[in-house]
C-alpha cells in the first residue's frame, strides 16, 4: 500500500482505533440508497461489515430488503441476496436505529443541479446530516461521499454542531466515489485509489478501519491500493476535479470531430494516433454524441458556479465551452439525419415528418439503465420534434426512456425498432448493436441508411451490406 501525503514531514503511523459501537471492525451506514449509497453498502457488506442502508424512500428499501436491486449494474444482484441471507446487510427507513447502529455514516445522497441555476442543491445533504445528527447517542464520524462543492464538509461540520449533542465528540470526514456505471462492483472492491479529508488522528484511524477490508482483499491479490490523506477542501475537489479533466477530454475530441467533418478527416483515426502519446492516452478519445449521465454534465456546471462564488470564476470559463461543445454533438445528429433522408435543414432544423426512424439506445452508457441527461434519449426527442415517428429500443433502459420521454414510441427489441426504417441511428453503443449483422438489419428497414452515434460499428461491413453509413467525425 502506498500512501502520499501532502505533507514533507514522514507520514504518521495511522492510529489504531476502537468503534465507538464495540464490535471489533467499524459498522457503517450508508445514507441514501440510491445508485451511489445502494452500492457501496452492498459492496462493504461483501468485504464482511456489518452494514445498514438507510433511505426514506420506503419502495426503494422495501425492494432492497427484497433481494431486489432498483437499477441495473452487473453483479450487484447476487452480492445483494448472499449479504442479505448473511445477515451483515439490511435496509431501513428508521433513522433512530440507523444512528444507533453506526460508527460511520457514509453521507450518500442526490446533489442535482438547481432548478434557479448552476450550483449544485444541498438540501438532500442538509436533511441527511440534520436527521442523523438529531439522532446520534455516542460518538461517531460523519464521512461525505456525495459530489459537493468544495467548502460543503466545513458546512456539514457547522450542521453537526448545531443539531449533535456536543458532549458527544462527533466529527466529519470526507471521501469521494469515483463509481463508473457498468463497473462499480469493481471500482467499489477494488478501487483505483481511495481518498480521505481528515482533520483528527482519530477520524483518520476510522476511515483506515473501514477500509480495511478493500486494503486485506488487494493484499491477498498483490495489488497496492494508493490511499491520499488530506484536508477537506482537497478531497471534495477531487471528483469535481477529476470530472472536470474526463468532460474536457471527451469534448476536446469531439471538437476535433468538428474540424475533422469539414476538413475531409476522420477523427477515429485521429484519435488512435493521439492514443499511442503517453501524456495523452487512448481512454475517452472516442468522438460521438457526447457525455451525460447523472453526474459528469451537472458536476462541471456546479464546479462553475461554485468558482464563481469564490472569485475563481475565470479558471474555470473553458468548462462552458466544454459544455456547449458537448450539446453540439446532439443536434449534429439531427444535421446528419436530414442529409440522409435527403430533407432541407433551416434555421428551425429540418421538417422529417413522414419518416421512420430506429434508435438504438437510450441510455447514455452500456451496461446501465440510467438515463439521466441521456444524449441518446436527447436525440430521440429532438428527431420526434422534428416530425419523424421515431421508434426506440434499449436493452436495460426502456422502463426509465418511457417515464422520461412517453412521447416516444418504444420497442420490444431492436428487430421492432427497425423494421419498416427509414433511418437507423445507433446511439448507445451495447454489444448487442455493435455486434448486429448489417445484412439481417437490411431486410428489415424500409432503406438501409444508418447513423453511427458512437463510431461503435464497422463501416466497411456496414458499406459492404448496401447501408449508407455516416459516422461522427468520419467522411461520407
Amino acid at each position: 500500500m502506498t500512501i502520499p501525503y501532502p505533507s514533507t514531514q514522514p507520514l504518521p503511523a495511522i492510529p489504531a482505533v476502537t468503534p465507538p459501537s464495540g464490535a471489533s471492525r467499524p459498522r457503517l451506514t450508508f445514507l441514501g440508497t440510491g445508485y451511489l449509497g445502494a452500492t457501496y453498502a452492498i459492496c462493504f457488506a461483501e468485504l464482511g461489515y456489518e452494514v445498514v442502508g438507510f433511505d426514506i424512500d420506503a419502495e426503494k428499501i422495501a425492494k432492497l430488503a427484497g433481494g431486489e436491486v432498483p437499477f441495473h449494474e452487473p453483479g450487484l444482484d447476487e452480492l445483494l441476496k448472499r449479504n442479505l441471507a448473511a445477515g451483515r446487510l439490511r435496509f431501513s427507513t428508521d433513522i433512530a436505529e440507523t444512528a444507533e447502529f453506526g460508527d460511520v455514516h457514509f453521507i450518500c445522497v442526490g446533489t442535482p443541479q438547481r432548478a434557479d441555476g448552476m450550483g449544485a442543491d444541498l438540501s438532500y445533504v442538509e436533511a441527511a446530516v440534520t436527521g442523523l445528527s438529531q439522532h446520534l447517542t455516542r460518538k461517531a464520524l460523519i464521512v461525505g461521499k456525495s459530489t459537493v462543492p468544495v467548502g460543503t464538509a466545513e458546512w456539514i461540520e457547522q450542521l453537526v454542531g448545531k443539531h449533535a449533542n456536543p458532549e458527544l465528540g462527533v466529527e466529519v470526514a470526507w471521501s469521494p466515489e469515483f463509481l463508473q456505471e457498468g463497473f462499480a462492483v469493481e471500482d467499489v472492491l477494488r478501487p483505483n485509489r481511495i481518498v480521505v479529508g481528515v482533520k483528527s488522528e482519530w477520524a483518520n484511524g476510522m476511515l483506515y478501519a473501514a477500509h480495511k477490508g478493500v486494503f486485506d482483499l488487494a493484499a491477498t491479490e498483490d495489488r497496492e491500493v494508493p490511499l491520499v490523506v488530506t484536508d477537506f477542501a482537497t478531497a471534495e475537489l477531487v471528483k469535481v476535479a477529476a470530472n472536470a479533466f474526463l468532460a474536457t477530454k471527451i469534448s476536446f475530441i469531439n471538437a476535433m470531430a468538428e474540424v475533422c467533418e469539414v476538413a475531409g478527416a476522420d477523427v477515429t483515426q485521429l484519435a488512435r494516433a493521439l492514443g499511442y502519446d503517453p501524456r495523452i492516452g487512448n481512454r475517452f478519445l472516442q468522438a460521438g454524441i457526447g457525455f451525460g449521465g447523472g453526474c459528469l454534465p451537472k458536476d462541471i456546471r456546479a464546479f462553475q458556479a461554485r468558482a464563481q462564488e469564490l472569485g475563481a470564476g475565470e479558471a474555470l470559463r473553458f468548462l462552458h465551452e466544454v459544455d456547449l461543445i458537448n450539446l453540439r454533438r446532439r443536434t449534429r445528429v439531427l444535421q446528419l439525419a436530414a442529409e440522409l433522408l435527403g430533407r432541407r435543414y433551416g434555421p428551425a432544423g429540418p421538417d422529417l415528418s413522414g419518416t421512420r426512424v430506429a434508435v438504438l439506445g437510450a441510455t447514455f452508457k452500456p451496461n446501465s439503465d440510467d438515463v439521466r441527461d441521456a444524449p441518446s434519449l436527447a436525440v430521440a426527442a429532438l428527431l420526434h420534434k422534428a416530425g419523424a415517428d421515431v421508434h426506440v429500443y434499449d436493452p436495460q433502459g426502456m422502463e426509465n426512456a418511457r417515464r422520461e420521454r412517453p412521447e416516444l414510441t418504444y420497442e420490444p427489441s431492436m428487430n421492432d425498432a427497425v423494421r419498416g426504417a427509414d433511418l437507423v441511428c445507433v446511439l448507445t453503443e451495447w454489444a448487442d448493436f455493435r455486434n448486429a449483422d448489417p445484412v439481417v438489419l437490411g431486410e428489415l428497414v424500409a432503406a438501409r441508411r444508418v447513423i453511427d452515434g458512437r463510431n461503435c460499428l464497422d463501416p466497411a461491413l456496414w458499406t459492404q451490406a448496401g447501408w449508407e453509413y455516416r459516422g461522427m467525425g468520419r467522411p461520407a
